[in-house]
Formats: C-alpha cells, sequence, structure tokens
C-alpha cells in the first residue's frame, strides 16, 4: 500500500507548526523546535515508529510548542492512514536502563488516553497526540525511577506499538455489523 502520508500546518497566536508525515518511511527525521528534549522524543518516535517526520515548530513557550507539536502530528497521523483498514491493535514493552514501559494502541477513532508519565509536559503531549489522531493509547510505566528513561521508555514504547499496528489489512477489523454466529 502507497500514499500513507499526510501533510499539516497548525498556525495560532502562540505557535506555528508544520509537519510531513510518511507512516510507510523507514525511520527518518528532520526535527527544528528549539526544544532539544522534543527534538529527541519525536526523532525517538519516528525511530521507532519507523515513520519519517519532518518537523518545523517554533512559538511563544515550551508548553505551547510541545502542545501544537502533538495536536499536528495526531492530526497528520490520522489524516495519513484516511480510514485504511490496519492491524489496529498492538502493544509494545520497552526496556531503557531502570524504566520498564508498557504501551497499548488501538488505532480506532474513539480517542482515549490513559497515561503514566513523571513528566507533565510529555503527558500532555502523548495525550494530545492520542487525542487529536482519534486513537485509544493507555501507557504504563511498569517500573523506572529516571524520568528522562521513563519518557523516553515510553515513546519508545508508542513508536514500536504503531509501527505493527498500522500494518495494513485487506479488511477492517471489527465485529460491529458482523451477525452473530449461533
Amino acid at each position: 500500500m502507497t500514499g500513507r502520508f499526510a501533510e499539516l500546518e497548525r498556525n495560532t497566536r502562540e505557535t506555528s507548526v508544520s509537519i510531513k508525515l510518511d507512516i510507510d518511511g523507514s525511520g527518518r527525521f528532520d526535527v527544528e523546535c528549539g526544544i532539544g528534549f522534543l527534538k529527541h522524543m519525536v526523532e525517538t518516535l519516528a525511530r521507532y515508529a519507523s515513520f519519517d517526520i519532518t518537523v518545523r515548530a517554533s512559538g511563544d513557550d515550551e508548553h505551547h510548542v510541545v502542545e501544537d507539536t502533538a495536536i499536528t502530528l495526531g492530526a497528520a497521523f490520522k489524516k495519513a492512514l484516511d480510514g485504511r483498514p490496519v492491524e489496529r491493535m498492538s502493544t509494545a514493552v520497552v526496556p531503557m536502563d531502570d524504566a520498564l514501559v508498557m504501551a497499548s494502541v488501538d488505532i480506532v477513532d474513539r480517542p482515549f488516553a490513559e497515561i503514566d508519565c513523571p513528566d507533565r509536559l510529555y503527558h500532555h503531549f502523548l495525550r494530545s497526540f492520542a487525542m487529536s489522531s482519534g486513537i485509544t493509547l493507555h501507557i504504563m510505566v511498569l517500573r523506572g525511577f529516571d524520568d528522562h528513561h521513563t519518557v523516553e521508555a515510553a515513546f519508545k514504547a508508542l513508536g514500536s506499538a504503531l509501527r505493527s499496528a498500522v500494518a495494513p489489512r485487506r479488511a477492517e477489523l471489527s465485529t460491529k455489523g458482523v451477525p452473530a454466529v449461533s
């Protein structure tokens, strides 16, 4: 399947964000946002999801840039999939030094986010991404005491889960509208 690509811009009074996303990429990234840790997390997501992601983001403060980058990336993800049938559900558990984090996703257009994250700003990123992409996202910290390792493991787990969940299918995976077997 080809053509799972989206390009979006979000311009507000506080921020300017431009994203190019190729779900069928190879994990390439080009991120310019002026926030070192945000850059690192988006690059980590790209690498582990095998998505090609280009980001240009700027704004009046760190919170607004992180939030609007997540919203724009989530919207680009939804647009790139365009309702095409995919594996839909996946779970990944990622160890990173002291951290052990699980991410479970369901690409189903019923946005929900239950997220363990020791950093409020990146909790907000993950939640904003889930809401704007329309996915169900659960992230559980199983272990970890270093916040950097825990947050990074969460992004790695999310990327790994998304990589499996976006695998193309011939038909939608759902029981809605399917008659019960007697």
